[in-house]
């Protein structure tokens, strides 16, 4: 029995290929999915601490900040209305990537690509024009739309073209992009929010139609992934493809493979009905937990309000945002940092390390807003040098979220499902995803106000309970060839007795009764 955490070498096959610049090119213009993400993960939070627009759409949050100084510093910001406007998105997201699933397995990875660039740019240019709230919430599902698509797919077609010896770097450019989404959109906001007249959140809104137009224009210039092409029939083709994308004749042992892998979803009838067999349960309980735990680090409640955030501890509406700038740019380095490190310390390491980081931030933040707004939120004189530690803090959190559980979030997932369930499980993952983004997103003005400095606490909880979920029970996938992940759980201490359990897999079956040669 292997130890805790179950690590495997899957059967020691090792597929030849290189990391080509083909490859590497088509890889990085497929992440670039991830803008869409970041750009408005970025925006939503800088926008709603813009006078002007919460002048025109939320009058009575305006109030309540802006003529009311003696309100608690805790509850300014909390309205139902608004954190609706920030929220409909992920909802519209969750419903969209069920949606997304049959479009992914049916026609490819890259016409769920472009049904997501087309739906978001739709949704920026109305929320660019809006006159009412009810334009802001239109546009924000279209947006939802559009994520829900995008993020569905991007991350499977990452992990079905990348070596996979380069599969978690390649794989990790999605959420690095989602790091430069935020830190682009944090400063635009700080440049927009100083034009004279209060328009400059049309800018910000509307200039989401830039990387909606890079995924759409990217989806007609990609490659479809061999994996979806012998999905799809497309046998010759797929292994024209491969021996383009590895840069290696040889690759009738990989393509081989993914045929076996492609005849055993064929045997799939039901893939959503599928995923609730036994033998897929350890696929099932990551899908579920791994995104859930993901939303309950807290890093959205950072990201989504760091402006909002940051103000209330006492910085000025510019300084506010560009505190945000500070984190945003800490989160792209630190993701690259992932991007190093993934395929040499592996993701058990990251998530690990990351954890134990974020939980000592977490509760520092706390002690020391705890410390200054008490649990009356009137702060007082707050020293400029406090709020400076306040945030020194919060970068090094976000830095442990940005190299362990952001990139790892969407790797991990990705790369663990086989082929007859890999588009339905992807739903599940980021319909999981987005139930909980929207949930926080919902209600974390509400917590604030009721729970105070206690919400990092509440969030550190959930970090030590993820922690302890990462060390037993995920096995380390660093190095294993997608196609050969399930040897990882019959190894498993844990999730071998859901694997081994004398059932066959699909792709065991079709090995026994139809082997393919040189197809």
């Amino acid at each position: 029995m292997p130890a805790v955490g179950g690590f495997d070498k899957g059967t020691g096959k090792a597929y030849p290929g290189n990391l080509t610049p083909y490859v590497t090119v088509t890889c990085v213009v497929a992440a670039m999915g991830g803008l869409i993400f970041g750009y408005d993960i970025g925006i939503s939070g800088g926008v709603t601490s813009m006078a002007p627009f919460l002048q025109k759409f939320f009058p009575s949050v305006y109030r309540k900040e802006a003529l009311d100084k003696s309100t608690n510093q805790y509850c300014k910001f909390d309205s139902e209305t608004l954190t609706l406007f920030t929220s409909s998105l992920y909802l519209a997201a969750l419903l969209s990537s069920l949606v997304a699933s049959t479009v992914t397995r049916k026609f490819g990875r890259k016409l769920s690509m472009l049904f997501g660039g087309l739906l978001f740019c739709a949704g920026a240019i109305i929320n660019g024009a809006a006159k009412a709230v009810w334009m802001l919430i239109v546009g924000r599902i279209l947006l939802g739309f559009g994520i829900g698509f995008a993020n569905q797919s991007v991350p499977l077609y990452l992990s079905e073209m990348a070596p996979y010896k380069y599969r978690g770097a390649l794989n990790i450019g999605f959420q690095l992009s989602i790091t430069i989404g935020i830190l682009v959109a944090n400063i635009l906001n700080y440049f927009f929010a100083k034009i004279k007249g209060g328009w400059g959140w049309r800018l910000s809104l509307g200039g989401a139609v830039v990387p909606a137009l890079i995924i759409t224009v990217g989806s007609l210039v990609l490659p479809d992934t061999p994996n979806s092409m012998i999905e799809r029939g497309q046998h010759e083709g797929a292994k024209t493809k491969l021996r383009r994308i590895r840069g290696v004749d040889d690759v009738e042992e990989e393509f081989n493979d993914l045929v076996v892998a492609s005849e055993a979803s064929k045997l799939v009838e039901h893939p959503w009905r599928n995923l609730l067999q036994r033998k897929y349960r350890p696929h099932l309980t990551m899908a579920i937990l791994i995104p859930f735990f993901q939303q309950l680090t807290g890093i959205n409640v950072i990201m989504f309000y760091a402006p909002v955030l940051f103000k209330t501890i006492g910085f000025a509406d510019d300084a506010s945002l560009m505190s945000a700038v500070i984190t945003g740019g800490v989160n792209v380095l630190a993701t690259i940092v992932s991007i190093y490190g993934v395929d040499k310390w592996g993701r058990r390491f990251l998530f690990l390390e990351g954890g134990t980081q974020m939980l000592i931030c977490q509760v520092i933040v706390a002690t020391c807003i705890g410390v200054k707004f008490g649990v009356d939120g009137e702060p007082g004189a707050l020293p400029k040098w406090y709020a400076i530690v306040v945030v020194l803090f919060i970068c090094v959190y976000v830095s442990g979220f940005a190299w362990s559980w952001g990139p790892l979030g969407w790797l991990v997932p990705s790369e663990i499902f086989p082929l007859e369930i890999r588009s339905a499980a992807q739903s599940v993952n980021v319909s999981v995803n987005m139930f909980f983004t929207f949930i926080i997103a919902q209600i974390f003005l509400n917590m604030l106000c009721h729970m105070k400095f206690g919400l990092f606490l509440f969030f550190a909880f959930f970090v030590v309970v993820m922690s302890f979920f990462i060390y037993f029970f995920l096995p380390e996938t660093k190095g294993i060839p997608i196609e050969e992940m399930a040897e990882v759980w019959k190894s498993h201490w844990f999730w071998s007795r859901y694997v081994n359990d004398g059932s066959y897999s699909g792709v065991e079956l079709v090995k026994e009764n139809y082997p393919v040669k040189n197809v």
